[in-house]
């Protein structure tokens, strides 16, 4: 029933593309037998299509199955374009496509049928040239992919951030294999699990003397069942180099993997059996560019010497490239070495002038998830964001504030965890920004408008839509719906933000104009379809001036005196904490501007490590 269900869709349709020719002929006409035979080829019911012919049946069955084997084609589609009649003779020409399967392009031809009249009856006139013009007899189809090795990530230099790890790739040569392909395919099968039609029909559609590439593992997989693989005669295995192994930052470079039989089926794009695919972060998020897609040629070889005859197509493929990113290795470097004596941490290192990201280096956190997405308390640390909403409204820095050890702004309770100053006035603004006074800070909130902290938060790009290839998070302001609301965005206790988010505010005071982060530079999007309109970013927000100048002498204030500020050259920023043992140091030195989260540790020594290390590479 399924076959005739098919059959007759089929039949439909060709009839439908012919219906002008149905009319043109008195019976008997060639029609019924150009649409049996295509039908026939069409559905794989090769007695119907070898029955409309002259030839052998069991020839013409044979002929049909194997040119879909031969093409390794998941499917075949005709339409009759024109059918011409000369006395006993016809001709019928028609457009065939041919879907190669493993994500290739439709191969379209056109074919030619000819027909004569046998006993009152039109028969096609069959030869190989039936299945393609340029097919003679003594030949076949067959299908030559060439894949293209990996391509690296690599830094702003363009040396690659991945060095190579040893792949083995099992295959075979199918004219060693004579009789024994559907038998060596079988054992291959069940102890890769890949599916054994789909590895005979790799081997039946490439050109006999090409090693043929059907699975590849990685170095533990491999050891696993490489005594099982030995075993099965005709099976060849190959050590490749490929690019795959990450340097730092690893969990933003990515993992990469041999393609399995589970991700080969959820997998699209030009992916193979045999193939790499990338895991996770930049390999995974820019997979079609590095794998490309395999070039592939549809020709016809000699049945004798196995050798080409003609080219019938060629599909060049997407060229595949590196992916080129903004890492720099010794800021890379610096940071490795500052996180390495802490417990818990993150460091996000960016350009101050383009929000290009540097370095991406944790100890204990995950550099994708948080180190760049990841929605932290921002505590006091937010007091920049705050402090440029307070300028605007002319609070001065120097302004006296009194730094108790508990207030209440609203109804909401602050309570300072550092050292009191009491419930004096002697310091100011700038003093009780630079150490971080919650207390002093949240009474600055009847100073500024809801939208003043808004429009401040958000000129800092905070929860602005960014468009990073991996994941990411611009921070979150929530309603600001009450003075105890606003005093507690001030000090930080209801925003969230990441160490990426942070250090583009620091970047932003730095440079004097917050942009949005940069992690790839070229391509321009994950997606190659969407090279051509890349991705919007928000536009950059400059600083006011005053504002800019005043915030740069208060965070030169809050790293004085701190670890950060523990070599040569000067260094901006603000050490905060947030809750929970958390703190933060976010600022600048030169032009490289930091966000460091810790749990546990001093903020402020990691971000002193990191910029003496900046100094003195090893």
């Amino acid at each position: 029933m399924r076959r005739a269900r098919r059959t007759l869709a089929a039949t439909v349709t060709l009839a439908v593309a012919s219906t002008t020719l149905t009319g043109c002929f008195e019976e008997p006409s060639p029609h019924d037998a150009v649409r049996d035979f295509l039908v026939g080829w069409q559905t794989e019911d090769y007695e119907l299509a070898a029955g409309r012919t002259d030839g052998d049946a069991a020839t013409v069955r044979k002929a049909l199955a194997d040119a879909k084997l031969e093409l390794d084609a998941a499917s075949f589609r005709f339409k009759i374009t024109s059918i011409g009649v000369t006395g006993d003779e016809s001709k019928a020409d028609f457009h065939a496509e041919v879907d190669l399967g493993e994500n290739n392009p439709l191969w379209q031809y056109e074919g030619v049928l000819p027909l004569h009249l046998v006993d009152g009856s039109w028969k096609v006139r069959w030869s190989p040239s039936v299945l393609h013009p340029e097919l003679k007899e003594g030949q076949r189809f067959a299908v030559d992919t060439r894949p293209r090795p990996r391509q690296p990530i690599v830094d702003r230099a363009g040396d690659a951030l991945q060095s190579d790890r040893v792949l083995y790739v099992a295959g075979v040569y199918p004219n060693q294999l004579g009789d024994q392909a559907e038998e060596v395919v079988t054992q291959l099968s069940e102890v890769t699990g890949y599916a054994q039609d789909r590895l005979l029909s790799r081997v039946r559609s490439s050109p006999p003397e090409k090693f043929v590439q059907l699975v590849t593992f990685g170095r533990s997989r491999y050891q696993s069942m490489q005594a099982k693989l030995e075993a099965i005669d005709g099976v060849e295995i190959e050590a490749q180099e490929q690019p795959v192994d990450p340097d730092a930052p690893r969990q933003i470079v990515g993992d990469v993997s041999a393609l399995t039989p589970e991700t080969e089926q959820k997998l699209g794009g030009p992916q193979r059996a045999g193939d790499s695919v990338g895991r996770n972060g930049l390999q995974q998020a820019y997979q079609n560019y590095l794998t490309g897609s395999t070039e592939t040629r549809v020709v016809t070889l000699d049945l004798k010497t196995g050798r080409q005859v003609a080219q019938l197509e060629e599909w060049p493929g997407r060229q595949n490239v590196s992916v080129k990113t903004t890492i720099d290795r010794a800021t890379q470097a610096a940071a490795e070495q500052a996180v390495a004596d802490t417990g818990t941490s993150a460091l996000v290192a960016v350009q101050r002038d383009t929000g290009e990201i540097l370095a991406v280096s944790t100890k204990g956190l995950h550099q994708e998830r948080d180190a760049l997405a990841g929605k932290f308390p921002a505590g006091t640390a937010f007091s920049i964001v705050a402090a440029d909403a307070l300028l605007k409204k002319k609070v001065s820095t120097k302004q006296k504030l009194a730094c108790p050890q508990e207030r209440t702004v609203g109804g909401a309770k602050f309570v300072h965890a550092g050292q009191s100053t009491g419930v004096t006035t002697s310091a100011t603004f700038q003093e009780n920004f630079a150490k971080g006074c919650v207390t002093a800070l949240a009474s600055l909130a009847r100073r500024v408008t809801a939208g003043d902290l808004e429009r401040s938060a958000k000129a800092f790009g905070v929860g602005l839509p960014w468009r990073l290839p991996l994941k990411s998070f611009s921070g979150a302001l929530p309603g600001l719906a009450s003075d105890a609301d606003k005093a507690k965005a001030i000090a930080g206790q209801n925003v969230q933000m990441s160490p990426l988010s942070m250090a583009l505010v620091a970047a932003a005071v730095g440079s004097g104009t917050w942009r949005p982060p940069v992690l790839v530079t070229d391509p321009k999007s994950p997606d190659p379809s969407a090279e051509a309109t890349p991705a919007t970013q928000p536009a950059p927000v400059p600083m006011d001036a005053e504002v800019r100048a005043a915030l740069t002498t208060m965070m030169r204030a809050g790293a004085a005196g701190t670890p950060a500020q523990a070599g040569k050259g000067r260094v901006y920023g603000v050490r905060a904490s947030a809750g929970s043992q958390q703190g933060w140091f976010v600022g600048w030195q030169g032009d490289v501007a930091i966000a460091v989260l810790t749990k546990n540790y001093d903020p402020a020594a990691v971000a002193g490590s990191f910029f003496a290390g900046l100094r003195n590479p090893s």
